[in-house]
């Protein structure tokens, strides 16, 4: 069993299980190792004899907050249902977990719970036509277009939490601005004021329906990459 309590005018003694809870305690958004140390009452020094600095704790929290996640697939769900599914349930686990987008965007997977979750989004992909690079290709797309909306989401999220009337009257800043536009003014006014996660969910759809018209199954990888790559070119 380990302590994190000094005895007798001994170093406390630790144990990467400390650390985690430490870390868990603190949150993704809060997490460093000085400030783990802290929190356990020992020397930064004592962190790195058990996690390889700030990217191994950041690993060793972020993993274990994955690990949490358990995607369902719905085999009455078409592939364009299924992906969206996919992507709805990624995003409303990392907004439960906020920092935890800011750990998925430098890099994913990048251990045993991205690695697990990604396998089981191919698995779900290869029953339903798909050879395993282009599940790999489509998955990792889907899953790195939601992640950078679900980041911009917890910004506005954040912003809203810390200075709620600064934002609003950002927001009616914008709106007299296009108001004033000749052109913009009457198209924006008529334009439909969704809630952000129905305009998420939107946004996801759109994107989705293209990542398949660009890798539909059976297509190999190389061929997709090559067709998309003479679109652009001239650009």
């Amino acid at each position: 069993m380990s302590s994190t309590r000094s005895i007798g005018g001994r170093p406390a003694r630790i144990a990467r299980d400390d650390i985690l809870r430490a870390g868990r305690e603190l949150g993704m958004r809060r997490l460093s190792v000085k400030a783990v140390a802290v929190r356990l009452g020992v020397t930064a020094t004592a962190l790195y004899r058990h996690v390889d600095g700030r990217w191994g704790l950041e690993r060793l929290v972020g993993e274990s907050i994955l690990a949490e996640l358990e995607l369902r697939d719905d085999p009455a769900h078409d592939l364009e249902q299924h992906l969206l599914s996919f992507a709805l349930q990624m995003r409303g686990f990392v907004l439960e977990h906020p920092g935890l987008v800011t750990y998925l965007q430098l890099l994913f997977p990048r251990g045993d719970g991205g690695q697990r979750l990604l396998n089981t989004e191919v698995d779900a992909l290869l029953r339903r036509g798909y050879g395993t690079d282009g599940a790999i290709v489509l998955s990792g797309a889907v899953a790195s277009l939601t992640i950078a909306m679900t980041a911009s989401e917890e910004n506005s999220i954040a912003a809203e939490e810390t200075d709620g009337d600064g934002l609003d009257r950002e927001r009616q800043a914008v709106r007299d601005l296009l108001s004033r536009d000749d052109r913009l003014a009457a198209p924006s006014a008529a334009l439909p004021q969704l809630p952000r996660p129905e305009y998420v969910r939107l946004l996801l759809t759109a994107a989705i329906r293209g990542l398949i018209g660009s890798c539909p199954p059976g297509r190999p990888v190389a061929e997709m990459v090559a067709d998309l790559a003479s679109t652009g070119e001239g650009v």
